[in-house]
C-alpha cells in the first residue's frame, strides 16, 4: 500500500475502524490508491458524517426538544 495512503488512515481513527470491519478496502487501495476518495465517502455515508446526515441529526434533536417542551405544557 501506498505510504501516503497508509499515514492518512493512521492520522484518522474512523478510517481505521472502517477499513479493518471492511477488508476488502485493504485489496482496493493497495491495488488503487486513487480510490481514496472513494473509500473516505463510503465511510461518511456509514458513519453517518456527511454535513447533510449532521443537518437531519440536528433537526431530529430539535423536533425531540419540541415534543418534549408541548407535553410540559
Amino acid at each position: 500500500m501506498n505510504l501516503d495512503v497508509q499515514f492518512k488512515l493512521k492520522s484518522n481513527s474512523n478510517y481505521q475502524r472502517y477499513i479493518r470491519e471492511n477488508s476488502h478496502w485493504y485489496k482496493e487501495l493497495n491495488r488503487n490508491p486513487e480510490r481514496f476518495n472513494d473509500f473516505v465517502s463510503e465511510m461518511k455515508e456509514r458513519y453517518r458524517l456527511r454535513p447533510t446526515d449532521k443537518i437531519v441529526d440536528i433537526a431530529s434533536k430539535l423536533e425531540l426538544v419540541k415534543t418534549f417542551l408541548s407535553v410540559l405544557k
